[in-house]
């Protein structure tokens, strides 16, 4: 098996790379800023989903968490933005220490438990009586904070440490203990595994990335509603992403970034009326052909995905 180091070398620095030298060349920053926010997504997912099998429809919930910690550091603390990051993760994880309850749940029960409580956080968050502290349903505005440039070079941040994380996982014992809990969890009780401790580090690490990608977003973007940073679709097109590309590897989640965000930018704006019919054709094929993602193809060959 290749090093970690070796992964770390030809997976993670071209990308990094890539995205660093795109913005002086793509003149689109935003777009370019969100296939990052995805990408950080997606990988998040893959470390909760991909090395336990818990599918996290809520995983929302830890995302627009992280963006209004950040947003509350701003506005009632002065915090620089880099700090009021490191806090939006740290929100993320005070998250899901407090939502670890439901890890005692399994399949669908998890899923929709954790979608009501990502649900249960935005009307929180959105209760006028709050308006003083969050701001309510009428939305943040850090005017002060903006600096698109600099919540790009964030975000690569975030990227390299969670990529990080997820080739740290893929290479190590730690990594190969979560998948065999994932597989079946009484056997890997048996041969001396703490489930209910590895299950949490997952789930907190996951917990972490989402909170750290929902403060630069609102770092990026500065004015943003409780509908936005809570929108479904984030947790909907990251699981999507992750399940297109394949879990529980370093390579799957960017493949499917790449491969369906791509035409998500491409076919949702130049031809809408058609963008729902392809998307969800290639979703099906995959699922019905594919259902361990597009990197089964080069596995069934007897190649190893990193």
């Amino acid at each position: 098996m290749p090093s970690l180091a070796r992964h770390t070398l030809f997976i993670a620095v071209p990308l990094l790379a890539l995205f660093a030298i795109l913005p002086g060349v793509y003149n689109n920053h935003l777009l370019l800023f969100n296939f990052v926010i995805f990408l950080i997504l997606a990988q998040g997912v893959n470390i909760i989903y991909g090395f336990t099998g818990y599918l996290p429809f809520g995983y929302v919930g830890f995302f627009g968490a992280g963006a209004y910690g950040f947003a509350i550091m701003v506005m009632h603390f002065q915090s620089p933005a880099p700090l009021a990051v490191v806090v939006a993760g740290l929100v993320g994880v005070a998250l899901g220490l407090l939502l670890a309850p439901l890890l005692r749940l399994t399949g669908a029960y998890f899923a929709i438990a954790n979608l009501a409580a990502a649900l249960a956080v935005l009307h929180f968050v959105a209760n006028p009586a709050l308006e003083s502290i969050t701001k309510g349903p009428y939305g943040v505005a850090l005017n002060g904070t903006f600096n698109p440039t600099m919540a790009y070079n964030g975000a690569l941040i975030i990227l390299a440490l969670t990529l990080g994380i997820v080739v740290f996982l893929r290479n190590s014992s730690f990594g190969l203990a979560l998948q065999a809990v994932r597989e079946d969890a009484f056997s890997a009780s048996m041969a001396g595994v703490n489930v209910l401790k590895m299950r949490m580090i997952a789930w907190l690490a996951s917990a972490l990335v989402a909170g750290f990608a929902g403060g630069v977003f609102a770092w990026y973007v500065s004015v943003f509603y409780p509908d936005n940073v809570f929108s479904a679709d984030f947790s909907i097109f990251a699981i999507v992403f992750a399940l297109f590309g394949g879990v529980a590897t370093i390579t799957g989640p960017i493949v499917g970034v790449v491969i369906l965000y791509g035409i998500y930018n491409l076919i949702g704006f130049t031809t809408p009326q058609y963008f729902q019919l392809i998307y969800g054709l290639l979703i099906i094929g995959l699922v019905l052909f594919l259902p361990a993602g597009l990197v089964s193809l080069a596995t069934r060959r007897g190649w190893y995905v990193p």
